[in-house]
């Protein structure tokens, strides 16, 4: 299901920006759902995607494993890197840079073809290309589910459904084919080895591995509600 997010981030790092701004001096150093990474942490891995992105979309400066190098090693140690190098950043020059980075990355998108096939987005397409549009929705998310993080580590008021409303909720169906599994949202004409419950937020929390995540309701096949539980999606 093709989706345009393009609209939606201006209105997400203005939200950021307002949030940012009102934190106070220990609220910087309280622990966030990401192990190990605090306020501070999240907020210095959100500019460090912001300059990734405008270097990579604009400029054409990319970075990337090695050849055979295994790809949530590397950037598992590569984000790791950044954030810690980051922490000499004081918090008001970090608001101040995330937003015009953001701006910056704002600035590229009305000129991309949304329907183009651009570079994998692992979690759903393997090494596969993938439709631009789900990139960027990937990119939309990201920052959407690390500005929640904050949130809930400094309890601020958590963003509301205008942010993630849409044709994601509902019923959707899982089927298996002869060539793999496939997402779609039609009925089917025959009952569902596994049915499984959960909210637009606990599915979030779910797919992103955030131990805050509430455990799914299921009913049916147990290894396929472990699959489902299993799954990582959401963010690169």
């Amino acid at each position: 299901m093709r989706v345009d997010t393009r609209p939606l981030f201006p209105r997400l790092r203005a939200e950021l920006a307002v949030l940012l701004a009102g934190l106070y001096g220990g609220d910087w150093a309280l622990p966030t759902a990401c192990p190990g990474w605090s306020v501070h942490a999240v907020a210095a891995h959100l500019l460090g995607v912001e300059l990734g992105n405008v270097s990579v979309r604009r400029d054409s400066w990319a970075l990337g494993p090695g050849e055979g190098e295994d790809l949530d090693v590397w950037l598992n140690a590569f984000n790791e890197q950044w954030v810690d190098a980051a922490r000499r950043i004081s918090p008001a020059l970090l608001v101040e840079l995330i937003d015009l980075a953001g701006l910056r990355f704002e600035e590229c998108l009305p000129a991309l073809d949304l329907d183009a096939m651009g570079g994998p987005v692992p979690w759903a397409t393997g090494s596969d290309p993938a439709p631009v549009w789900l990139d960027v929705a990937r990119e939309y998310m990201e920052r959407y589910v690390h500005q929640q993080q904050i949130r809930d580590a400094t309890r601020r008021p958590r963003l509301g459904p205008a942010f993630t409303e849409g044709e994601g909720g509902g019923t959707w169906h899982v089927v298996r084919t002869t060539t793999g599994w496939e997402l779609d949202a039609p009925a089917l004409d025959e009952p569902a080895a596994c049915r499984v419950r959960t909210t637009v937020d606990g599915a979030l929390k779910l797919y992103v591995r955030d131990p805050s995540a509430p455990p799914l309701t299921w009913q049916g096949d147990q290894e396929l509600a472990e699959a489902l539980a299993g799954v990582k999606a959401v963010l690169g």
